[in-house]
């Protein structure tokens, strides 16, 4: 193992130029790159981006330098421009092997160390000239050769089971317009669909503890660990439940960073349970409706839920533009037979999980049992 400062492992190309219309096409910014996935699965812009932006060439190591928590690694796809808000990196190939290095950059002991050194509290930030001076310990380039061919093997299977959950939510939405197109049903407002709408309760992720009293539901997690029904909970708190579910109950995030993250709800079939601050709470009148489909229904109309996302660094929406939100509504047998169809897809999906988790486990044993975690600073 032998030790290098960043500045001796990448290259940090800051070449920059204004968009022209045709750069919308090839556009990549930070909202595109999805956390902790080397795959950029999104890109371009409805027209030419403002403002200077990095030029990248395909295969470049694109980092999201602003909020580097989000840890947003991407491979470029092609040759484009990126979001000034970010670092196209290039391997330094006498040290680091090209394979291996976006591998590095999106490993724990890169990023960890990356954070560590942001600045700014509502916008942190990594600046190169504090960034180039930290030391990692890297392998020979033969064994780094050895360590990319495994990472990259474990990585391809990785994408195989994403692979397999997307093409069963694609399904989930085709047999949605299937039912549409075959059954008669009514068009409503949520507005005209609920009896109240409620905001959580004032809660901090540092309020979140093992061995708490109470179960809870943080914000985040309606959009990093919850599907469209939420059967049971993972968090708890010693907090006072001051705002608690009922069951049935469609709960909203209502910030984000990046607006994908508000294209959606859950259901949450449990009473009791501590909803925290930053959740919108709608709560269905109706007992002629199954809120199961009510939940699958509302997050079919991405495009409407999208079109209602506000502001720039971060992302909110509102109880009010909810309320005029339309979902088609068909008999409660319908509903029913959807709602079976759905929870017989989930247990397709939650058997594909463990083992996407277990190749996600793998992937990050590979790094830190073959290279060092201690990292100095010049």
């Amino acid at each position: 193992m032998t030790k290098y400062r960043f500045e001796d492992i990448a290259y940090n190309s800051t070449e920059k130029k204004k968009p022209v219309e045709e750069d919308k096409y090839t556009y990549i910014g930070l909202e595109h790159l999805d956390p902790q996935c080397l795959e950029v699965t999104r890109f371009g812009s409805e027209v030419a981006p403002i403002g200077e932006k990095l030029i990248m060439k395909k295969g470049d190591v694109l980092f999201g330098k602003r909020r580097a928590y989000q840890k947003k690694v991407a491979i470029a796809p092609f040759d484009g421009i990126f979001s000034a808000h970010g670092m196209v990196l290039r391997p330094k190939e006498k040290v680091i092997d090209p394979k291996f290095f976006p591998m590095f950059i999106a490993s724990d002991y890169f990023l960890d160390s990356a954070i560590k050194i942001s600045v700014g509290s509502l916008s942190p930030t990594i600046n190169w000239g504090a960034l180039k001076e930290l030391e990692f310990e890297l392998p020979d380039l033969n064994k780094q050769r050895e360590l990319a061919e495994l990472l990259w093997a474990a990585e391809e299977t990785k994408h195989s089971y994403q692979n397999l959950i997307e093409k069963s939510e694609t399904l989930l939405q085709a047999e949605f317009q299937k039912m549409l197109l075959e059954a008669s049903y009514k068009e409503y407002w949520l507005e005209d669909l609920s009896s109240s709408w409620l905001k959580g309760q004032t809660f901090k992720k540092t309020e979140i503890v093992d061995e708490g009293e109470n179960d809870c539901i943080h914000y985040g997690e309606l959009f990093t660990t919850y599907g469209p029904i939420i059967n049971t909970t993972i968090s708890r708190t010693n907090s006072e439940v001051k705002c608690a579910s009922k069951v049935g109950d469609i709960l909203f995030p209502a910030s984000d960073v990046t607006p994908n993250g508000l294209a959606r709800c859950s259901t949450i079939e449990l009473k009791n349970v501590l909803l925290g601050g930053d959740i919108i709470i709608m709560r269905p009148k109706s007992t002629d409706i199954n809120t199961k489909y009510l939940s699958y229904a509302i997050n079919a109309q991405k495009e409407q839920l999208l079109s209602r996302v506000t502001g720039s660094l971060v992302r909110h929406i509102s109880a009010k533009s909810l309320k005029s939100v339309i979902v088609p509504i068909p008999a409660q047998n319908i509903q029913d037979q959807f709602v079976d169809f759905a929870e017989k897809l989930e247990i397709s999906k939650k058997s594909i999980t463990p083992a996407l988790a277990n190749v996600k486990s793998v992937i990050k044993s590979i790094i830190n049992q073959n290279i060092t975690k201690e990292v100095s600073h010049v």
